[in-house]
């Protein structure tokens, strides 16, 4: 498996455009051994042209990219890589166990079927014609199909998309499993909860610009924002007057106010509402964070 912190693949400068639309503008990129990268951004940001240049679908008008230090046209590259996208083109009328035997034989050392099946969460599945599965499913048969040959790079691209809790958290207890191994993984998701439960580092694209790229904490720090919880009488729409404060709402019988000065809105609360009762105080999230980079590389390009 890897070298910890290895870098498996690689954009450098890349420039990508489609015609008037220009999908990537001088993007920096890498993905490490032992590390999940979750690449974000809005509809249209260029997600799908990044991971599109890594698997050598498409070249860059400009820059570079890279897997595992070689053009990612080579087959000797290819054969190390583990690919789950959100258009699969799987032959439908075969069973489960055969789909298996047929993307392992693909490599020299693959796993073994019952490991798939665990990873995976495909118990009870092996004999079912794939066409007659669920999307959720299907979505799980296509992740152990990315997995079985051992990759040292995994592109995940949406992979909880359509599956329920308990399958998604199967998912990421197997994921974790991987980067734990010393597998790089190339997340997407519009998760945000899924990013920030997983990833070693967030990489944020906006109108095929990079606009940030850091790990969890760093991006959160971002925001010197807070959100504060509480069960108080208060209007909301007063609160929401109130100097520092960014947003107040009701939630059932909470409040929930985003402030950019914790401390002051907390004391003119205590102040203002005596009975106030079940305060909580927590900064930004990863979500909190993403909508305000990508508000403020709107505001750039406008």
């Amino acid at each position: 498996m890897n070298s910890a912190n290895t870098v498996l693949a690689r954009l450098e400068r890349a420039h990508k455009s489609f015609g008037r639309i220009q999908a990537l503008s001088g993007v920096d990129l890498e993905v490490r051994g032992g590390q999940m990268l979750a690449l974000l951004g809005p509809n249209g940001a260029g997600k799908s042209t990044a991971i599109g240049l890594l698997l050598g679908q498409d070249v860059a008008d400009a820059g570079t990219a890279s897997l595992f230090g070689v053009s990612p046209f080579e087959l000797r590259a290819r054969r190390r890589i583990g690919v789950m996208l959100q258009s699969a083109g799987i032959p439908d009328t075969l069973k489960v166990s055969e789909l298996l035997e047929l993307t392992r034989s693909y490599y020299p050392q693959p796993r073994s079927i019952a490991d798939c099946v665990v990873l995976a969460g495909l118990d009870g599945l092996l004999d079912r014609r794939y066409r007659y599965l669920s999307g959720g499913q299907q979505r799980r048969v296509q992740f152990a199909l990315a997995i079985c040959g051992r990759p040292q790079l995994l592109f995940l691209d949406e992979p909880t998309t359509g599956l329920d809790i308990q399958a998604r958290q199967t998912l990421w207890r197997a994921i974790r499993e991987l980067v734990d191994e010393g597998c790089g993984v190339l997340l997407t998701t519009h998760y945000l909860e899924e990013a920030e439960a997983l990833a070693d580092r967030v990489a944020v694209l906006d109108r095929g610009r990079m606009v940030a790229e850091g790990t969890v904490d760093q991006l959160r720090n971002h925001l010197a924002q807070r959100r504060i919880r509480c069960v108080s009488a208060l209007p909301a729409e007063r609160v929401a007057t109130w100097p520092h404060v960014l947003e107040a709402r009701r939630d059932a019988h909470r409040l929930e106010v985003v402030a950019e000065s914790a401390e002051t809105v907390v004391r003119r609360l205590l102040a203002e509402d005596a009975a106030l009762t079940d305060l909580e105080v927590q900064r930004a999230g990863l979500a909190d964070a993403f909508l305000e980079l990508t508000r403020d590389a709107a505001k750039e390009a406008a």
